[in-house]
């Protein structure tokens, strides 16, 4: 092996001098040191002198702790000093250090679930790996009741709002997600629902709220049995009160939204962005249909229609834009002959009959629904938004909508990064701390993303590789460190520099 170069700061706080190491039978020696200035670097001199001299003799184990003559110098401890120290700096950006009052405990929770996320006895591991002495299995069990809490959870989503800056006119994603449990009965909570991984087990319901950045703002849970639509406003709704905002923009998915639940947004004072199903082709775009006559819709083409309120109305006035996409057009035309080639499959008896939206059973007869896949392909690469801000343009509506990406960037991060699966707990209790811990190491990673341009994945596997290490010469400690190449400490400065508060 090459010899390699550490930088050392002596424990005095004097210049650091430089020594030169090579790996000789697989332990480490040093073979040079420059720049010797003090009493720790002038032992380093002397045991080098010793190595030398006692080259090719052999040792003479007398039991004792100090190293014999010309053996290698003790490493007396190993941490990932610039791993832990960036994303704890990240951790104190957000104000975390002062929502938790300094609780060393959830900082060591957060913070080990970022570099590698594993049970909460297994993240013990994790901690000393990295070179930080971890709080007790039995201190983390004590605690952990305490993260679950409504006060502790609130004042986590104070501090994450105070960084996103929202006002009145900010714009917040609201989407949801299941987590499933490894269990064959409910009890209440986790209760099997409507998966769309079509999965059988308990599961519960995950609200995620988050700025216009995918940066998460709140989270809560709900009753795997609890529908989509209902999660939305008691999240919205507890998020507005506690931070004492007047109005803000909800944007959401069609999917999350009845009719009844937009009438009340609107009756909770709430804006939106909202996609909406469309189920007869609007009259703006049969309109230009006619005028029209066999042509194709324009790619990208936008329809307004202004939906004013009347006067018996409890509303404000709305818009509604219907875009049409090509490429969406493709998509849904393609699985609309796929599945009326399989009705007529079914009709004719060749194949069993299935859920098939356009096989229309009358009595025994059956027939393919040819009304329906007309006004099926007459509404492929249509999409719907409404909106009741006043004076919308459709840009600012459309590309608010389609920031809805970045939330469900936010939901694979902390299902894959952060392995959000809280399969190793059952009361409810374990499960909100389990979520309050991953929401945090969630924003810690947005954060690091935000002001690196990396990965939070591939800023852990890099940094994690860098370690400083403490070397015992004599009566002194001399501490050394691996070199950060320079993309690495590019990243670190960064964050380092980065801003506490709003981005």
């Amino acid at each position: 092996m090459s010899p390699y170069v550490r930088t050392v700061k002596t424990k005095s706080g004097a210049r650091a001098v430089q020594i030169v190491y090579s790996s000789r039978g697989g332990s480490l020696e040093l073979e040079h040191i420059g720049s010797a200035h003090d009493d720790a670097a002038l032992e380093a001199l002397k045991a080098v002198a010793r190595q030398r001299l006692a080259r090719g003799q052999g040792e003479l184990d007398l039991g004792l702790d100090a190293p014999a003559a010309g053996g290698p110098l003790p490493i007396t401890s190993t941490r990932s000093a610039a791993l832990w120290d960036a994303l704890g700096r990240a951790y104190d950006l957000l104000g975390f250090g002062e929502a938790s009052e300094g609780d060393e405990v959830f900082r060591q929770l957060v913070l080990a679930r970022i570099i590698e996320p594993t049970s909460k006895q297994d993240s013990l591991r994790v901690l000393e790996e990295t070179g930080i002495e971890p709080a007790s299995y039995a201190t983390v069990k004590r605690r952990l009741p305490v993260y679950g809490t409504d006060a502790w959870r609130q004042s986590l989503s104070r501090r994450a709002a105070a960084h996103a800056a929202l006002g009145p006119a900010s714009l917040v994603l609201y989407d949801v997600s299941t987590l499933y449990f490894e269990t064959d009965e409910g009890d209440g909570f986790r209760e099997p629902g409507f998966s769309k991984e079509r999965r059988l087990e308990p599961q519960i319901t995950i609200g995620l709220l988050t700025d216009a950045a995918g940066f998460p703002l709140m989270v809560d849970a709900f009753e795997g049995n609890k529908a989509e639509t209902h999660t939305m406003l008691p999240v919205i709704r507890a998020f507005k009160t506690a931070h004492q905002l007047p109005d803000v923009t909800v944007v959401a998915d069609a999917g999350m939204i009845s009719e009844a639940n937009r009438k009340a947004i609107e009756a909770e004072g709430l804006s939106f962005i909202l996609g909406m199903k469309i189920p007869e082709v609007p009259y703006v775009v049969a309109a230009w249909r006619r005028d029209h006559p066999g042509e194709d819709l324009p790619d990208g083409q936008v329809f307004t229609q202004p939906w004013p309120a009347s006067p018996t109305d409890q509303r404000r006035d709305q818009v509604i834009y219907y875009q049409y996409s090509a490429g969406r057009a493709r998509r849904t035309l393609r699985g609309i002959d796929e599945q009326v080639a399989k009705a007529e499959k079914a009709v004719a008896g060749k194949t069993p009959i299935k859920r098939n939206r356009f096989v229309r059973l009358t009595g025994a007869d059956k027939s393919v629904n040819r009304t329906l896949e007309t006004k099926a392909r007459a509404l492929a690469g249509l999409k719907g938004y409404i909106t009741n801000l006043p004076d919308p343009t459709p840009e600012f509506v459309l590309d608010s909508y389609h920031r809805l990406y970045t939330i469900e960037k936010s939901f694979r991060m902390s299902k894959s990064d952060l392995a959000a699966r809280p399969i190793y707990h059952r009361k409810r209790e374990s499960i909100e701390a389990h979520l309050t811990i991953v929401f945090a190491a969630l924003a810690v990673s947005r954060l690091v993303e935000q002001a690196t341009g990396w990965s939070i994945r591939r800023f852990v596997r890099t940094t994690r590789r860098y370690r400083t290490i403490q070397i015992q010469a004599g009566e002194h400690t001399i501490t050394a460190a691996d070199p950060l190449p320079d993309d690495l400490r590019e990243a670190i400065d960064n964050i380092v520099q980065a801003r506490g508060g709003p981005h």
